[in-house]
């Protein structure tokens, strides 16, 4: 496996055939790499197999970037759903939508039977954090919507960060906090007045801290979501556009935008960013689209 080096990002083709990432076969690799290699061992540990075979090395490249792993055979139908749902998640083929390395320490089958107490800070929820402050109200109004569809259980990894920056345990970030959190991603450390913006566009409520639902909603991992489970993306997705939504017509109108942001003057601006066939009126394909361009920013 590769150097697990947060952020950088290698142009060679390095590793056993058998672990290889399908983003290494294109000469594009990072840590994102060495966390699917992790899923090729726990998956050879678990039914004695490798997930990608040929007889040959490049037979085994083709089967790597165009094939699933099978999941079917035994003993794979006597093996935990979590430990499958584990393995499924390091073997997403893009790097992206893959669980990180923190998440994995998250995972329900990690760490069954205990806690998370050593979690690493996660860079890209640090970057997650940094984006945040940059979208528009409506596309920061969506995602908080989007984070209150999900349950505790599908939380956890995003608890397991929240409470690794609550240094004190008091229930909800300081300024302190998050500047000594962001400070730990060394290629960004950043001056007090950038740390306070970004506070301030996470503090929905105002109250000078962040608490964990304003932390999930600057921190999802939007591409994940309907990468791991398209079905419950479309649900969770239209619960969220519901929010907005109040008629339930299958439109977010202007009126209902300044009725959920409370914003006074002129909604437009907001409205241009969603509404790509500028019928004046935001769809559900295009509330979805804007939820995903937070996870390619």
């Amino acid at each position: 496996m590769g150097n697990m080096n947060a952020g950088r990002k290698f142009q060679d083709i390095v590793g056993s055939a058998y672990y290889v990432a399908p983003e290494v076969l294109k000469r594009r690799s990072g840590p994102e790499s060495d966390v699917w290699s992790i899923g090729v061992i726990t998956y050879i540990l678990l039914c004695g197999r490798r997930p990608f075979w040929d007889k040959t090395e490049d037979g085994i490249f083709k089967e790597v970037l165009r094939n699933k792993p099978d999941f079917h055979r035994k003993p794979w139908p006597r093996i935990s759903n979590s430990a499958k749902d584990f393995v499924k998640k390091l073997l997403v083929k893009d790097p992206h939508a893959r669980l990180t390395a923190a998440q994995a320490l998250s995972h329900p089958w990690v760490r069954e039977g205990g806690d998370a107490s050593d979690i690493p800070l996660d860079i890209s929820v640090l970057n997650s954090m940094r984006q945040f402050v940059k979208y528009s109200r409506l596309k920061q109004f969506a995602l908080r919507a989007l984070a209150s569809t999900l349950n505790p259980e599908e939380l956890a990894d995003i608890r397991d960060q929240f409470n690794a920056i609550d240094v004190d345990k008091n229930g909800s970030i300081s300024l302190e906090e998050m500047r000594h959190a962001l400070a730990k991603d060394l290629p960004w450390k950043m001056k007090e007045p950038r740390v306070m913006e970004i506070l301030q566009a996470m503090d929905s409520n105002t109250d000078g801290l962040v608490d964990f639902d304003e932390f999930v909603a600057a921190t999802l991992h939007v591409h994940q979501l309907e990468e791991h489970d398209s079905e419950k993306w479309q649900l969770r997705s239209q619960a969220a556009f519901e929010k907005f939504d109040v008629d339930r017509d299958g439109f977010i109108t202007p009126e209902e935008l300044r009725m959920h942001i409370g914003m006074r003057g002129s909604i437009d601006p907001l409205l241009e960013e969603a509404d790509i066939d500028k019928d004046g009126k935001i769809s559900l394909s295009e509330f979805r689209r804007l939820l995903r361009t937070a996870s390619m920013s």
